[in-house]
């Protein structure tokens, strides 16, 4: 996110009320900024939600699903394709990587059991996805073109850029739209039902293993797709992924890896927490208060702060 001072700010501080007014528009601004990132960390953390509901196994290579999602789309406008066609042309790209991962890498340890072959097949995956795009982007940082205009709006008194304002929305919109598959559709319903309980799904005849694939590509769909979102707002480059990834980790587990709400506000109080800390602090600390906050939930709430503890029987 374009840091606020780089923004329009007013300039008159002469009197009390102007310093107050002043200094509400920079908050303001800073939290405006702050809910864009949150909700890429959201719409990110929502993929590992994906993952965990139905197999309890999360793709540690979320971040370079991102990565690829915003180099294909970059490679795909540059060629001409407009960038609201192009959109749907990265989800299916997204789609199709994240099965790949399933396939490849979860699938066999869920098979066998192991409790860390996921784990490590995932972060390799992840590994190998970001030397390819090394080897194919180089490693430069690229500029992604904005499809909207650059020039600031003002919204309460604040500037907010519009792009920001459809990181928010379209990050909302595409959480939505997966919650309305999961509910009305009877592809969503077996997703539902394998994410209750895998076992008694199976046995109505449900293919869980379909299913699982299913989410792993649903959660990728959703990275590539917070790709696009974001790259306009930031440098574009085959290293973008792995922070935003990771960050968005640590939204699950803040918010519950078992609620989607949780991640929404998981990811506004980081990214918020995240800006308002970069400027009145310094950049060098914007990653504390999300730290802290993630020890303190780990220590009092393992959950989450939405989270549900599940009781096996064993």
């Amino acid at each position: 996110m374009p840091p606020p001072e780089n923004s329009v700010l007013p300039t008159g501080v002469g009197t009390e009320p102007q310093r107050f007014k002043t200094h509400t528009m920079i908050l303001l601004q800073l939290i405006y900024s702050g809910i864009a990132l949150g909700m890429i960390y959201a719409v990110i953390a929502f993929g590992y939600q994906l993952t965990f509901s139905t197999s309890g196994t999360l793709n540690f290579g979320q971040g370079e699903a991102l990565m690829l999602g915003a180099l294909v789309g970059l490679t795909l406008v540059g060629l001409g394709v407009n960038y609201w066609v192009m959109i749907p042309i990265v989800c299916i790209f997204g789609f199709a990587q994240g099965a790949l991962v399933e396939r490849v890498g979860v699938r066999p340890a869920i098979k066998t059991r192991s409790e860390f072959g996921w784990i490590m097949a995932t972060i390799a995956l992840g590994i190998i996805f970001k030397n390819v795009a090394e080897n194919i982007w180089g490693r430069d940082d690229l500029r992604f073109p904005s499809p909207l205009p650059e020039a600031p709006i003002q919204v309460l008194g604040a500037n907010v850029l519009p792009m920001e304002l459809l990181v928010v929305f379209g990050a909302l919109a595409m959480m939505l739209l997966v919650e309305i598959f999961n509910r009305k559709s009877i592809y969503g319903k077996a997703f539902v039902a394998t994410s209750n309980d895998r076992d008694a799904a199976g046995l109505m005849g449900i293919n869980t293993g379909m299913v699982i694939t299913f989410s792993y590509a649903l959660s990728s769909l959703t990275a590539a797709f917070a790709g696009v979102l974001v790259a306009p707002l930031t440098l574009t480059g085959a290293t973008m992924g792995a922070v935003l990834g990771l960050k968005a980790f640590a939204v699950a587990i803040i918010g519950g890896l078992s609620s989607g709400m949780g991640v929404v506000v998981g990811g506004l109080i980081l990214g918020i927490a995240e800006t308002t800390t970069g400027f009145y602090l310094s950049t060098g600390y914007k990653d504390v208060p999300g730290l802290v906050l993630l020890l303190l939930v780990l220590t009092f709430k393992p959950a989450g702060l939405f989270g549900k503890t599940a009781i096996k029987k064993v």
